[in-house]
């Protein structure tokens, strides 16, 4: 296996020590947690002990979100009038949570037979709000829907729903275009006419402030809202939204279901976890992503999104277990389908001089499956680092997913290939499209053109952002406890990285394990002492060098290993470079 791609080792400034000193006197924090506070732009002791000690109440007044009165009275007169509601998700795992946690919120309010939920079928209907999800609803007598997770583009059928007399609400998270669509109440904080304080809630994010008006409208309890954290804190981990302010209040208190009150976890996402057989230790929002978000989003990719609805809702271990297996034998198929797919692209790369040599990957193959075109965007990248799309063709289209590298707008260069497409949508690090199949080769070619004239040198080297410096004799238990007030990491407050200079392999002690991973026990190269053990995913091409002997710098994460009951702290690494 050859050495990995170089990386470039980017050092945060140093902050100011004056400010991590007032932050050290004021809060129980030591001087290291002082100075990445301060990094990350707590530099005030109200700004940090906020930050630490985030509290519910700080949660801002749903009806600071525009329209929040209008959704408020609508489902209120729902309720008051009998009318069927009809609960409209996405079907990725922000949106299936987003259904979930609308139904569980308004069943003992309505009435099992007064609500159901909806998600569009992936191949059939495609993303968002479909004439079929209408025609639907209209048949089946429900006056009004409520869309989670999409919508905020869906003019037409939300015209189309209205003269058929069916009423939308909307609740999005993504950015509207210069047009909303004109339903009873749009919701989406990144309306440009909306003052609500926090603007990167997840779809599941917004469909709980919703709850949050009508349960203040109504006057209910609060501690039945709460429970629901655990869906949200699913939808904030798999939706890859910032864990800063408002999201990092919700998935704190998220995670507590998972861990601290595990017994009250809901019967779907313990038999998850079950499943799942995730390590021992605190579950964490990387917990969620790998063992969790993969399993939810299988149902829409290979079949029915609505089973992973039914196994949030299950009411009981019984039916949980039963809903999971069927989940996670459909997660199988999506991973030996991903995995066949992956290997294929890879090798294509490969074969052709061109691609191994261009500034872009863009592959075509019609008989790939549609719903692992995402991940195998991601795993493409993460061997070649460069904006990737992935086609396939469904009903004679060409369709796919495009995923980016750090400071590339993917979504801007999807925008200057306009012309050669019939559809397109997302953000700057990922996005997917569709065109005619006779237009795949003039797309190939005008992507290439525009990357290779818009994309900065820097961006085809994988940047990692180091934190501070850390020697072998500071990475004990102890330190890793004085980091907890930190959590939990995410997009915008990512778990720190550390870099410790000139250290050594303990001869014998570096190995390959599982499939390209390295093993390996690490000591001072100048200060001897206890050796501390490390982890490198897909790091085993640097082995031979290692075993020479010669000292080598690492950066990384530091994470507690508990296995069979033995506990030590262990090192992430995330890229070495010889000293």
């Amino acid at each position: 296996m050859p050495p990995p791609a170089a990386k470039s080792w980017n050092f945060a400034p140093a902050p100011d020590p004056a400010l991590v000193l007032a932050i050290t006197e004021a809060l129980p924090v030591g001087p290291e947690v002082g100075a990445l506070l301060v990094q990350r732009g707590l530099d005030t002791p109200e700004a940090a002990a906020a930050f630490i000690y985030s509290d519910l109440r700080q949660l801002p007044d749903p009806f600071l979100l525009r329209d929040m009165d209008l959704a408020v009275d609508r489902l209120v007169r729902a309720l008051e009038t009998g009318e069927k509601v009809l609960v409209l998700g996405d079907y990725d795992v922000d949106g299936i949570t987003s259904v979930a946690l609308v139904i569980s919120y308004l069943t003992p309010l309505f009435g099992a037979e007064r609500l159901r939920d909806y998600i569009p079928d992936r191949y059939t209907e495609g993303y968002g709000i479909s004439h079929t999800a209408v025609d639907v609803a209209a048949a089946e007598g429900f006056g009004l829907i409520v869309a989670l997770d999409c919508g905020i583009k869906a003019l037409e059928p939300v015209a189309y729903a209205a003269a058929k007399g069916v009423d939308f609400i909307i609740c999005d998270h993504h950015l509207p275009g210069d047009e909303l669509p004109a339903a009873v109440a749009v919701l989406d904080p990144k309306r440009k006419d909306c003052c609500y304080p926090y603007k990167d809630l997840s779809g599941c994010g917004v469909g709980f402030k919703l709850m949050q008006g009508l349960g203040q409208r109504l006057g209910r309890d609060t501690a039945f809202l709460y429970d629901l954290l655990d869906l949200v804190t699913v939808s904030i981990a798999a939706d890859v939204v910032p864990v800063t302010g408002e999201n990092r209040v919700l998935a704190a208190h998220g995670l507590r279901c998972f861990n601290e009150d595990a017994h009250l976890l809901r019967p779907g996402l313990a038999a998850l976890r079950e499943l799942a057989t995730l390590r021992e230790g605190p579950l964490t929002l990387s917990s969620l992503v790998f063992g969790f978000a993969p399993r939810i989003n299988a149902a829409g990719r290979m079949g029915d999104a609505r089973r992973a609805v039914a196994m949030l809702l299950a009411a009981d271990q019984q039916e949980a277990r039963h809903t999971t297996e069927v989940v996670d034998r459909m997660n199988q198929e999506r991973r030996g389908s991903d995995q066949a797919t992956t290997q294929e692209a890879l090798a294509l790369i490969a074969a052709s001089p061109t691609l191994q040599t261009s500034h872009a990957t863009v592959l075509y193959q019609a008989h790939w499956h549609q719903g692992v075109l995402g991940i195998v965007a991601s795993r493409c990248l993460d061997q070649y680092y460069r904006p990737t799309v992935i086609l396939t063709q469904r009903d004679g289209k060409a369709t796919g997913s495009a995923r980016s590298v750090a400071g590339f707008d993917i979504h801007a260069a999807l925008e200057a290939c306009a012309p050669l497409l019939e559809q397109y949508g997302g953000h700057r690090a990922a996005a997917g499209l569709t065109l005619k199949v006779e237009n795949v080769p003039a797309f190939q070619a005008q992507f290439e053109e525009v990357v290779a004239r818009t994309q900065a040198t820097a961006h085809l080297v994988r940047p990692v952002e180091i934190d501070a410096l850390l020697p072998v004799a500071r990475i004990t238990e102890g330190f890793l406890q004085d980091l907890r007030p930190l959590e939990p990491f995410g997009p915008g407050n990512p778990n720190p990285v550390f870099a410790t200079a000139r250290v050594l392999a303990v001869p014998g002690s570096a190995r390959e394990v599982g499939n390209g991973h390295l093993k390996i026990r690490l000591v001072a190269a100048d200060a001897p002492g206890p050796a501390v053990e490390v982890i490198g995913f897909g790091l085993a091409g640097y082995l031979p060098q290692i075993n020479e002997g010669h000292p080598f710098d690492v950066c990384y994460t530091l994470e507690m290993n508990e296995y069979r009951g033995s506990r030590h702290v262990q090192l992430r690494l995330l890229d070495l470079r010889w000293a």
